[in-house]
């Protein structure tokens, strides 16, 4: 992380802290889908009939479908990559956890905001599409983090 990067740090996903993966905590707090597909060359993907069930059961079903459909492949690296100097241990920090996710456990997101010690909002029913199922929310989560008077930008 370079020093000229703000003094408030936002996540609304994983933050493994220092020489940690994504990967090694999954397995201390699974997640609750079981519809990914590892794709060719390492490019993983949402099975599409359980895309809605899986990441966006709180959108509308034709949102969901056109997620579904149009979702860019994940490099399978990004779950094994090792984390150095995490932003979110460097700086104050605001955390975001969908209560419904099915991607990431809900209890995965809670033990890296705690361990970051972050500013907390807990959204009910929300689930992997929280950004865009309650919008609003990570909007106001943004604005708080960015108003906040105690910060100093570096």
């Amino acid at each position: 992380m370079t020093p000229k990067w703000p003094a408030w740090y936002i996540s609304l996903r994983m933050p493994p802290d220092d020489g940690e993966s994504e990967a090694n905590h999954g397995k201390m707090h699974p997640s609750a889908y079981r519809s990914l597909i590892k794709g060719k060359a390492g490019w993983d993907y949402i099975d599409p009939k359980f895309f809605a069930a899986d990441f966006s059961g709180d959108l509308p079903a034709s949102r969901a479908n056109f997620l579904a459909n149009s979702q860019p492949p994940t490099a399978d690296t990004v779950f094994h990559a090792i984390i150095r100097n995490p932003a979110g241990k460097m700086k104050p920090s605001w955390y975001m956890v969908a209560k419904s996710d099915r991607i990431i456990n809900p209890d995965l997101e809670r033990m890296y905001a705690k361990r970051a010690k972050s500013h907390v909002v807990e959204i009910e029913g929300a689930g992997h599409s929280v950004y865009i199922s309650h919008a609003k929310e990570v909007a106001q989560l943004i604005i708080a983090a960015a108003t906040d008077t105690k910060q100093i930008i570096s």
